[in-house]
């Protein structure tokens, strides 16, 4: 079978791509470790159980066995932000990845096919990406009272815009170089062109877009939580634990510092590991 020779693809394991990092790098992929690992496992590691309620330790400050205090109810806090992270984490992941999914794909279908193709999917982004997605996702939530993942869908499909505009142009960008036509001239299917050579070289892209699309859902549905739309009552969420402690600010800040402070390493942790992936996945393409 023909093959083709795309710039770009790099056939060298993904850490020899990307060199060795800086020591910021570094600090950010040492955080997005540990917040994994409080992902898988936070419930088991916590100290305490999180949902378990002492009243009569109800807003306590850090001491007596509490690092962090406990909330209203006199649950002890870190553990609810180390069990927090799983409900926290885990929709934003699943958000980005189903955003990118479906929006590269339409994109890169749409950049490439052109014509009546590309117009109704543009059509479709330009519609949708005119909402006021906080607007609708408010709405939406609030009158179905669908929760934590219908919150998801929602924002979703209202993320897929942005990831469609974005694989569209980089995908028309690249059906104008050689290596397309040479494809095409060796009898090379359309769908091979697309999503076995364009998506090679698009995926800086791809990658960095992903982990943007994360931090902006980490931040909506931590924004959701906090106004009582996301997760269930009572479910450790770091946007709920945000509201929840808005009473004890004069009490006990922690309950609100710990899980502002584990949204803000967490979303500033991703965005400089995608910016360094993007700059060095983008510094070794143009060296091909």
């Amino acid at each position: 079978m023909a093959t083709v020779a795309v710039p770009g693809e790099v056939r060298a394991g993904v850490w020899a791509r990307l060199g060795r990092p800086s020591p910021l790098v570094i600090v950010a992929i040492v955080v997005a470790a540990f917040v994994a690992v409080l992902v898988l496992a936070g419930s088991w590691l916590a100290p305490h159980d999180p949902g378990k309620q002492n009243l009569l330790a109800s807003g306590a400050p850090p001491g007596d066995g509490h690092l962090f205090g406990t909330d209203s109810l006199g649950r002890d806090v870190l553990s609810q932000v180390m069990a927090g992270a799983g409900t926290a984490v885990a929709g934003p992941a699943i958000i980005a990845l189903g955003t990118v999914i479906i929006g590269a794909m339409l994109g890169i279908l749409a950049g490439y096919r052109g014509g009546a193709v590309d117009a109704v999917i543009s059509r479709f982004a330009d519609l949708m990406y005119a909402l006021p997605g906080l607007v609708v996702i408010i709405v939406l939530v609030g009158v179905v009272g669908g929760g934590y993942w219908f919150a998801a869908i929602v924002l979703t499909v209202l993320m897929v815009p942005g990831e469609i505009r974005l694989c569209r142009s980089a995908t028309l960008v690249q059906a104008r170089l050689p290596y397309v036509e040479a494809a095409r001239t060796l009898g090379l299917s359309g769908s091979r062109i697309m999503f076995r050579h364009i998506v090679l070289n698009i995926m800086p892209t791809i990658i960095a877009t992903l982990l943007l699309d994360f931090v902006s859902a980490l931040i909506a549905l931590s924004g959701l939580s906090y106004l009582g739309l996301g997760v269930p009552p009572g479910t450790p969420d770091w946007g709920a634990l945000l509201q929840d402690g808005q009473s004890l600010l004069a009490v006990n800040p922690w309950l609100s510092l710990a899980p502002a402070i584990m949204i803000i390493l967490t979303a500033t942790s991703v965005t400089i590991i995608g910016d360094w992936m993007y700059d060095r996945f983008t510094e070794r393409s143009e060296q091909r």
